[in-house]
């Protein structure tokens, strides 16, 4: 019976969220929820910001339909309307671009607000080393900074097609392996939380329908949730539920890894934390040359071996996975960080050595100028060049070397620049007389 409702409260919710992307990508644009391309973003057109927003819908009927047979208790109540305010404050971001100091101040009221109203926040690290470590109250700002931290690992992540919500596919999966069930409240949001992606990755991935994005509502109330279900089912008793704190790290691995690393990289740099770039695993992958799918399939695989690892780790001594796990982060920041400096590098060096002409042009120096026009002029005289037509002193002198010929046009400005670094684009003298 508890199984049959869950399969019927799954596709629902799957449903629900398919209808709601239907509909709402009609008014995306006339709402403003679309994504636009910029220097960060290199998609082509303006893609609907509905993924998150449908998914939510999906997940709202799916627990309506569920609670029809048993009522959910007051923390997943609260979990869920507060989850409310977390798609509202990502869609008000995908509308507006809220500050930083903006969404913190949301994001940390939420988190105070479920654990003034129903006690659960992390009051103890578990059984670690042979001791157990309560926190007591100092539990409560580390749940902030847990939640929020998650919370915005997940929004980090969206940086691909697919990447987000299938992270959140294997979080999910992950935890029921290490809970051994999926009976519990806070699993049953999330399998229906599951359940109400796919159609988004579906759409995302241009498998069916129209192109949508996530949205940072989306990746909010991912993060928002899944830290929530973690909490809750490692600070309950062993009786109702088998994962330890330390287990939670190792279900959501990558997003927690690739997070800690960009942070300790952009403050090791003097940046702020949360200034975007694209310093991510997912921008790394792509620099080295794999394809958009190649490094989705990737994270994929990498984020499975890791809650594969974690539940090896988890049937050694008491703290034994923590260290392991300390270990994993010790090595993924330091050689994700250093094969970014050695991107960066190489780019910087290429930059130097080959410029593009367009972009020189496009600054306006007299000496890009000049070599457009050098270029231009070239590009006539080459079939003179190449016939010997082209002379210089008397008629039975020989003709100057092609290469020779091209720098005496091109004038001293223009003498260093190589023929074949002049894209096509930049060979014609409009973007001269444009200026």
């Amino acid at each position: 019976m508890q199984y049959s409702r869950m399969v019927l409260a799954c596709l629902v919710a799957a449903c629900t969220s398919a209808l709601a992307i239907a509909l709402m990508s009609r008014v995306a644009a006339s709402m403003g929820l679309v994504d636009r391309p910029n220097e960060r973003k290199c998609h082509v057109g303006h893609i609907p910001l509905v993924g998150g927003l449908s998914a939510f819908f999906g997940v709202l009927v799916g627990v309506c339909v569920y609670s029809l047979y048993a009522e959910f208790a007051r923390f997943a109540q609260v979990l869920l309307g507060t989850a409310g305010l977390m798609v509202l404050l990502g869609a008000l971001d995908d509308r507006f671009e809220l500050s930083v100091r903006t969404r913190l101040l949301v994001q940390t009221a939420a988190v105070l607000f479920m654990v003034a109203t129903t006690g659960v926040y992390i009051h103890t690290l578990g059984h670690v080393f042979g001791h157990d470590f309560e926190l007591g109250v100092l539990g409560i700002p580390l749940t902030v900074v847990a939640v929020i931290g998650l919370l915005n690992a997940f929004n980090m992540m969206d940086g691909i097609d697919g990447l987000a919500g299938s992270m959140a596919l294997v979080s999910i999966g992950a935890i029921i392996l290490f809970n051994g069930s999926y009976y519990s409240q806070s699993i049953v949001v999330l399998v229906l939380l599951m359940a109400a992606l796919v159609p988004y990755l579906a759409a995302n991935l241009g498998l069916i329908g129209r192109k949508i994005f996530l949205g940072d509502a989306g990746s909010m109330v991912i993060g928002y949730l899944l830290a929530w279900s973690l909490i809750r089912l490692s600070q309950d008793s062993p009786l109702h539920s088998q994962l330890s704190t330390i287990d939670v790290l190792w279900c959501v691995g990558l997003p927690v890894l690739d997070t800690l690393a960009v942070m300790v990289r952009r403050m090791r740099e003097g940046k702020s934390p949360f200034k975007p770039d694209r310093g991510h695993i997912h921008h790394i992958l792509l620099g080295a040359g794999l394809g958009p799918r190649t490094t989705l399939f990737a994270l994929i695989t990498a984020a499975i071996t890791l809650a594969l690892i974690g539940t090896l780790t988890g049937s050694l001594a008491p703290g034994s996975n923590l260290l392991a796990f300390a270990m994993v982060t010790l090595i993924y920041v330091t050689v994700v960080n250093r094969v970014w400096q050695h991107q960066q590098s190489r780019a910087a060096v290429s930059a130097t050595i080959s410029p593009s002409p367009a972009a020189l042009v496009a600054e306006g120096s007299t000496a890009a100028i000049n070599a457009a026009r050098a270029s231009a002029t070239i590009v006539q005289l080459r079939p003179m060049l190449v016939a010997g037509a082209y002379r210089s002193g008397p008629a039975n002198a020989e003709s100057p070397h092609p290469a020779e010929a091209a720098a005496a046009v091109r004038g001293p400005h223009a003498a260093s620049l190589n023929m074949r670094q002049i894209e096509p684009s930049a060979r014609v003298p409009s973007a001269v007389e444009k200026r």
